[in-house]
Parts: structure tokens; C-alpha cells; sequence
């Protein structure tokens, strides 16, 4: 969970992981796949201001830089690497996997 005052937030992704879950049930008949996937802050999107992250940092007690490796791997998730996910999702090596809910956050300790 991102934190206190998320309640909408929070219940708008519970609601589009169940509804993707129904649709992998429903359309795997058809052999279409629905995964989900599930990436952390992606610092490269157009939302992420350099005053969004100084806020965000400064919540945390954080430099920006820190706060963009705030995961396990200590690593940042770019829209690159979101993407890249999706094509591997794509190839023939996954072509047996449907109603999956894939994390891309670096090992994210508030969901692990």
C-alpha cells in the first residue's frame, strides 16, 4: 500500500487487478493473454516533476537520487525497462502465462 490517504488510489488498482484477473479467465478460451504488471514510480514519466521528486525526497528524508533507488536492488525503474518487459511478455517463452501480476519495482519492502 503507498500509505495513509491513498483509500481511493489504493482501491482503484485493487479494482483493475481483479477486473484483469476476470478478463484472463474469460478471454484465455479465445488463447488471449492478460497479464498485469506492476512497476514502482517510473521517474521518466511526464508526472514526475523535478518538484514532485524534490517533494517526495524531502518526505523521506531523502536526496532525489536516494529516493529514486528507494528499493531492494537500489536501483531506478525507467519507462525502458517497463517496456522491455512487456515485449519479453509477448514472445513465445511466456506464451503459457495468463492472469499473472508482475511486479517491476526493484523489490519494493512496503509489498514484499
Amino acid at each position: 500500500a503507498p500509505g495513509q490517504g491513498a483509500a481511493a488510489y489504493s482501491a482503484s488498482k485493487a479494482a483493475l487487478n481483479q477486473l484483469a484477473r476476470i478478463i484472463a479467465m474469460e478471454w484465455a478460451r479465445d488463447n488471449i493473454r492478460i497479464n498485469s504488471l506492476h512497476p514502482d514510480a517510473v521517474f521518466d514519466t511526464g508526472i514526475w516533476t523535478p518538484q514532485v521528486l524534490e517533494t517526495r525526497a524531502k518526505h523521506y528524508d531523502l536526496s532525489v537520487e536516494a529516493y529514486k533507488k528507494r528499493n531492494l536492488l537500489g536501483c531506478e525503474i525507467t519507462s525502458h525497462d517497463v517496456a522491455e518487459l512487456v515485449a519479453e511478455l509477448c514472445d513465445l517463452r511466456f506464451s503459457k502465462t495468463t492472469g499473472a501480476q508482475i511486479p517491476i519495482d526493484g523489490g519494493n519492502d512496503r509489498v514484499i
